[in-house]
């Protein structure tokens, strides 16, 4: 399907200092270069449409965020989405770097039970490069292409779809489910 028209100022910016993310207020992250702010992208959206590589985590029901801030002062995103069954929040950061550099996105459930879709496109080197991917285990994806490498860790199954990963599941309130993408060379 089509990409909803993001303007910049739909953008937030995450970080960790050595590189950075642009995610959109439909719960995209459509720019990361890794491992620095100079490398190719692994999700280059922004420069085209999803087959470039984007990383959407939404609601089923689609839309913008209702509630859209950082938290506290801090480059922690929370998109907050009332639908018509339940408030989901998604949480995003990209942690100090230790060694590899990663993104997390906790999805949280706020009130009542909320149906989300997520939908993985991973394409190095400003989308021009379609990673092999292989499932480690029941938590695991492996996606290498050229000189990148990308650990995707998630309870949710990701399914195979085409050249994308993708999966439905619900969130309750109280219930979190965490995505962690870590970038290897």
């Amino acid at each position: 399907e089509p990409l909803m028209a993001q303007r910049i100022e739909d953008y937030a910016l995450l970080g960790d200092l050595q590189t950075a993310a642009l995610v959109g207020r439909n719960g995209s992250v459509d720019w990361l270069p890794f491992p620095r702010f100079d490398s190719s992208s692994c999700f280059g959206a922004l420069l085209g449409g999803s087959e470039h590589g984007r990383w959407l985590i939404a609601p089923q029901s689609g839309g913008h965020a209702s509630a859209w801030r950082y938290r506290d002062d801090a480059l922690i995103l929370e998109s907050e989405w009332r639908t018509p069954t339940g408030v989901v929040r998604v949480i995003d950061f990209m942690p100090p770097r230790e060694t590899k550099p990663d993104i997390v996105r906790i999805v949280e459930g706020v009130e009542r039970r909320v149906t989300m879709q997520t939908e993985l496109v991973i394409r190095f080197d400003y989308g021009s490069v379609v990673p092999w991917v292989r499932r480690l285990d029941d938590e695991r994806l492996l996606a290498v292409g050229g000189p990148d490498g990308l650990l995707v860790c998630t309870p949710v199954e990701l399914r195979a779809s085409g050249m994308t990963h993708a999966a439905t599941f619900t969130v309750e309130a109280g219930e979190r489910m965490p995505f962690v993408v870590t970038w290897f060379p």
